[in-house]
């Protein structure tokens, strides 16, 4: 049971592969110590590590590499969402027995649910864990504030949102104003909104994982009363690559794999297919970026 509410910058990890497509652990060790070196709060394995292109076998396989490199020293969030209640709750009794700390969850959105079947869907995974779990609000699967208020009623172990749904800053207020102490909001959509996020009452956020140091910066920076500060590094170091990155077509993976691999962190910026190719311009432009920001 984590001994204090969780709150902070929670990077979502990207699945390393080599060239052939296959797990690099080798990569995933480095750069979850690459992220935790850099006073990150948390880690979390969800859709912005690919895992919905992960065999059954691979799930656990990279949550049991994640949490024992993280070693206890930061809360292990992992994603085990699906479209079927049954398949939902196998995924997160798996997450739990691999020793994943909480569990993020969205509604089923391949054949979208009414409000009633996603009371059921959440209330059949919380019977099946003892650990908390984060709703996650997407702009394919919609929780609005009110059902998210439901959910934490009637269901334990559910106790923090991500707020990731359109308009992102509106929705945020507003789902803080509906939680009130029942829910502990987060923010995502690859941190962009991180500042904004945080004046409306969010206590964390779940960006990608390439810039972990410039996050929590900001973070440090925010949380000490200085705006400026926070803004500044927040515009000189994050905007830039989130606006490469999302461009649109997924092609955000690939941006900030590539992002690690120059770091040192990756050996390849491999993108399990279907994978959208990323023009030899945007590429050029990224190159501008690095050298702007890193040197």
């Amino acid at each position: 049971m984590l001994a204090e509410p969780m709150r902070g910058v929670y990077p979502i990890l990207v699945t390393p592969f080599d060239e052939d497509g296959a797990l690099d652990e080798e990569s995933l060790r480095r750069l979850i110590d690459f992220n935790l070196d850099a006073g990150v709060h948390g880690v979390g394995v969800a859709l912005g590590s690919e895992i919905f292109k992960l065999t059954e076998a691979e799930r656990d396989y990279v949550t049991r590499v994640v949490v024992e490199q993280v070693r206890g020293r930061v809360p292990v969030v992992i994603n085990s969402g699906a479209a079927g209640t049954d398949l939902a709750v196998h995924y997160s009794r798996s997450a739990q027995e691999n020793g994943a700390d909480a569990l993020m969850i969205m509604p089923p959105a391949f054949m979208p649910a009414s409000a009633d079947e996603v009371r059921d869907y959440f209330a059949a995974i919380a019977r099946a864990v003892s650990i908390p779990i984060f709703l996650q609000d997407t702009p394919s699967a919609v929780i609005g504030p009110g059902l998210a208020r439901q959910l934490a009623e009637e269901c334990a172990w559910v106790r923090y949102i991500k707020v990731e749904s359109q308009p992102i800053t509106t929705r945020v207020a507003d789902m803080v104003a509906a939680a009130g102490d029942l829910l502990t909001v987060f923010g995502g959509a690859g941190g962009g909104y991180f500042i904004e996020e945080m004046r409306r009452g969010s206590v964390g956020t779940m960006p990608f994982c390439s810039q972990p140091e410039a996050f929590v910066g900001v973070w440090n920076a925010f949380q000490a009363g200085d705006e400026a500060a926070a803004r500044t590094l927040f515009d000189r170091t994050i905007m830039p690559i989130n606006r490469v990155a999302a461009q649109g077509a997924a092609i955000f993976y690939t941006v900030h794999k590539e992002l690690l691999r120059r770091r040192g962190i990756l050996r390849t910026n491999k993108v399990r297919s279907p994978a959208p190719a990323v023009e030899a311009q945007t590429m050029r432009e990224l190159d501008e970026l690095i050298a702007q920001i890193y040197g």
